[in-house]
Parts: structure tokens; sequence; C-alpha cells
């Protein structure tokens, strides 16, 4: 990260002061204006990725994430949490083999014995032949070079659907946590015991797990504290607000393949958060900072209550613990929340410059034409407002300095098209139409710069897809990186 200017340093630090005080959707980490300054490059705000079923691991010296992306394993690697939705993915593999090719879902990836092993799910193209899958590295580096190593079916559930692996390490042993069929659901809690990372040793446990609706429990993650374990999941579909993450708890010394050792928390441990604009958190993982002394969930989440599976992005929030010694996953935070960063994250030095002109970075907007301006989109949109318009050539430009931007803003079945621009190059057309109402979306991220001042300029066409009601064109937040 190249130092800013003085000047540049002193507005952004009283921005962020600004900020942390006064936005709503920025809630106070700090307890006095000496903390503040000091974590000036130290926060960070939502999404990190635009992906769902995110997992991510610090190893050798980065954070590395992947999320679903269908059709290959992607991984996003990068030495802060703040510079990830800037960071350019790696495909790790994709496969020739046409029975495990399609619809390739929720990779994890976890270290044994100085290699990498990566666990998911695929199918031919049929979502009920969906089966696991691990995947071994060549050496030390979560992001490969992998290859094929083994399927991974318990003796009782040879030919059954399975998605979702997850790893249970258990008074020294290895367990394979996954959503599949049994007696309770058809994407229902299994166990099974694994004699090394890429073989199952024996049959599969169905667990009764409590969800509040009865569609699914999937996604199986564990937590370690104290000799305790815990296991939270995901249940209701994930197109829907309402899905969310339940937990159960393992005494230490307990056999997991017994049901009855696990005991049941009553209700979720996470849900939706209606007033910050958050629906459906769930298909999550958990993470340790960079020194190891706090805990984080990384989760999907959407920004509207309607039933939808697109519109699944990646977030990240710290994580405590209970009084009776159990995790306390808190409550969804707003997507652009500003957080700090983790404990011995090095900081990112990325900002946000807001639709009416407040940065907490060096950074302005100016708005050229007839251009509205509300809080009518209140939770979807960053500090609660934005700026739209739908007459042609009414333009909002972007200055600031940095390396990259980000446009983040709502799609809506009224917007239309806009022309982007950078530094005066040619024009980009992007479109801002959704067919359901989303906030903070991301737009347009532009191609990296160098470090410098630069403009990003978004002009109204007046023009729009078939499916568009109108062609208005939404201005809400830029995020600014530096590295």
């Amino acid at each position: 990260m190249r130092a800013r200017p003085i000047t540049a340093l002193v507005t952004a630090l009283f921005a962020l002061l600004l900020g942390l005080i006064c936005a709503p959707q920025a809630p106070a980490t700090t307890s006095s204006t000496a903390a503040t300054a000091a974590a000036a490059s130290g926060t960070f705000r939502n999404p990190l990725n635009t992906g769902p079923d995110p997992f991510m691991t610090y190893a050798n010296g980065a954070y590395h994430l992947t999320t679903t992306q269908g059709g290959s394993i992607k991984m996003w690697r990068s030495p802060s949490l703040g510079t990830l939705l800037d960071a350019e993915p790696i495909t790790v593999w994709t496969d020739t083999d046409a029975s495990r090719n399609q619809h390739i879902w929720a990779a994890e990836f976890y270290r044994f014995d100085s290699r990498w092993y990566m666990y998911y799910t695929a199918d031919d193209g049929v979502d009920d032949h969906h089966r696991l899958y691990v995947l071994e590295s060549a050496g030390d580096d979560p992001a490969g070079p992998y290859h094929f190593k083994a399927k991974l079916t318990p003796p009782n559930h040879t030919n059954d659907f399975a998605i979702d692996p997850g790893i249970l390490q258990h008074n020294g042993r290895l367990y394979l946590a996954y959503s599949g069929i049994n007696a309770y659901q058809h994407n229902g809690l299994n166990i099974a015991p694994m004699s090394n990372p890429y073989t199952v040793s024996g049959n599969a446990v169905a667990l009764n797990g409590a969800g509040g609706c009865p569609e699914v429990r999937e996604g199986p993650e564990f937590l370690y504290r104290n000799g305790r374990t815990w296991m939270t999941y995901s249940t209701c579909d994930t197109g829907k607000p309402d899905y969310q993450v339940w937990e159960m708890s393992l005494p230490s010394g307990a056999d997991p393949l017994v049901a009855g050792n696990w005991t049941q928390r009553s209700g979720p441990v996470f849900a939706r958060n209606d007033a910050r604009g958050v629906f459906g958190p769930g298909h999550h993982a958990f993470f340790r900072s960079p020194d190891g002394t706090e805990d984080w969930i990384i989760y999907h989440a959407k920004t509207t209550s309607d039933l939808t599976y697109s519109n699944r992005t990646t977030r990240a929030q710290k994580i405590g613990w209970r009084a009776d010694g159990g995790p306390d996953l808190g409550t969804p935070l707003a997507l652009g929340a500003t957080q700090n960063l983790p404990s011995g994250d090095p900081g990112s030095g990325n900002h946000w410059i807001n639709d009416d002109g407040r940065s907490s970075g060096n950074g302005t907007v100016t708005y050229q034409g007839s251009w509205n301006s509300g809080t009518g989109c209140a939770a979807q949109c960053f500090w609660g407002d934005d700026h739209w318009s739908n007459g042609a050539g009414n333009t909002a430009t972007f200055t600031f300095t940095g390396t990259r931007i980000a446009l983040l803003s709502v799609k809506d079945t009224g917007n239309g098209i806009a022309g982007i621009r950078v530094d005066g190059g040619a024009e980009q057309r992007v479109d801002f139409y959704g067919a359901i109402r989303t906030g903070e979306t991301l737009q347009y991220l532009s191609p990296r710069l160098p470090y410098g001042t630069h403009t990003l300029q978004v002009r109204v066409t007046g023009e729009r897809n078939s499916s568009a009601g109108a062609a208005f064109v939404s201005v809400d937040r830029a995020e600014v990186y530096t590295d």
C-alpha cells in the first residue's frame, strides 16, 4: 500500500470518526479518538465476494476464500480482509469427468500433514446425482495445484444424494459431516467416520436436527473450545428470507456417532435482521484472526426478503462466546456496516465514498443534470440514502485517489443501462436492471490503475433492456482500493 498525503490522511481520519459516531450502518467499534486514528486503515465493509456458500481460512500470510461458482472451484486470496472483493480469482479445479463436472458447490479446504484437502459436491447435471469428492494438494498451498483423490461414500449411502461436506475433528479422529438423504430429510445431517482425510471408514449416522421449518438441514460447521465441540448448521430453503443457523453441542470425549450424545440448542442462533436489511443468513463457516485471538463467521445473505437464489453475497463479522461457554454468533450486520478488521490484519487502506459526497478517505462525487436523492431505499442503501436519475446524458463523477474503485448500488426492475468510463477512456455499458430489487449490489469493478488520482464517470444512457420498466440509474456507494 502506498502512503497517502498527510492532508488526505487527516481528511480520512475525520470522515471515519464521523462515520463511526453517526452512521446507522457503521457501528462504533472503538472507544477513543486515538483508537479511531489507529484504525484508519483498519476497517472494512461487506460484501467480501459476490458468490454464496463461503469457506475461508487464514494461512501462509493471507486469507483464502472459496464460494460456489458452479463449473469450477475458484479461490480468492488477500493479505487483508478488506481487499478480498478486490482480489483476482484463481481457478484451482476444473474436471473433465462428465459424472462430476457440473453444479460444483460448497468447497471447503483443510490442512492435514502438510497437504491441503479440498472437499466439495458435484454432479452430472442432475441435482439428485450430487455426490461428495475430495482433492489433494501437491504441496503446502491452499491454492494448489490439486489432483483428484477420492469419492467419499459411507457404506450405507453408496449411491445417495449428498452435498455440503465438512470435516469434524474430535478426540484425534476425523469425521465426514454432510447433508444428504436420511430418515429425517432429503437434505439431512449425517456424520461418518474417516480413517484418513480421503477415506470414509464406516456407516453414516443421521442426526435429527431441529430447524424451525421442514425443509433442509445443511452446511454443518464446527467450533472447538475448552474441550467442547459445537456443530452449527443451516435450515430452511436457502432461497427464503428465513434461511438461518441452528446449533448442537457435543461434550468432550463423547462419541459423535452416537446421535444421543448431541445436545440440541433451542431456536436459531443466527437469523434474519429486517431492520438492517439482512435476509437468509446461513451456509457459513468459521475462521480465526491472523493472530489467532479472535473467532469470526463468514456467511452468505441477501438484501431482499423475496424468494430468490440470486444476490447471495459473502459477508463476515466477529463472533463472541456466551456465559455458558457456547458461541455467540450475534446478529447479522447491515451489508455496508463499517467494522474493525480482524486482530493481526495488516490493514487494507481502502475507503468509501457515499452518494452524498461524504467519504472516509480522499474522494468526492459530483453530479451533472437532474438527479433525485432521498432515503427511500432505507436499509438497502449505504447510510440509508442514494441518488437516481433517468435523464439521458446526466452524469455522476467520482474522483478518488487509489488503484481501483468498486461501484455498489440498487438493482431494480425500473433500472436501465449506464455508460461507465474511467479517466475519460472508452465507455462500458453496464445494466443496472434486476428482476428483484436488491441493495448495495456490485455493479462495476474497475481495472487496476496506477496509484494516483482518477475519475469514474457514470452516465445515464436513457436505454433499458426489454424487461425493465424504466431507465433509472442508481448511485449509492463506491469502495476505493489503494493496494
